[in-house]
């Protein structure tokens, strides 16, 4: 998220997110939450993240802003609309989903 210009910041208390980002673009600030991002071999090589609590009920809109699925080589962001599951093809979540990268500023 800094690459992309975001501040960034850790709770000093224990919180559902697990850190503030606030936008350059717009000032705002957004509560995020990192999980896995997984790759479902099984299904077609489609992506997966599993956004489910400790206590394995789902985050919600007012809880979390955004989730971060990542993986060992890069990590996409989309909103937190309530459900336990986040599923997308590799294709369909470069259009619906925003693309992290190192070595990238621009989002796909």
């Amino acid at each position: 998220m800094t690459q992309l210009g975001y501040e960034v910041a850790k709770p000093l208390v224990a919180e559902v997110y697990d850190f503030l980002a606030r936008d350059p673009a717009n000032g705002e600030t957004y509560r995020v939450q990192v999980k896995t991002l997984r790759v479902r071999t099984d299904r077609d090589n489609a992506l997966v993240v599993y956004a489910r609590k400790g206590n394995g009920e789902p985050y919600t809109p007012d809880e979390v802003d955004l989730i971060i699925g990542v993986d060992h080589t890069r990590a996409f962001m989309f909103e937190c609309t309530g459900l336990s599951e986040y599923w997308s093809t590799e294709q369909t979540a470069r259009k619906r989903w925003i693309l992290l990268k190192n070595d990238e500023k621009a989002a796909v």
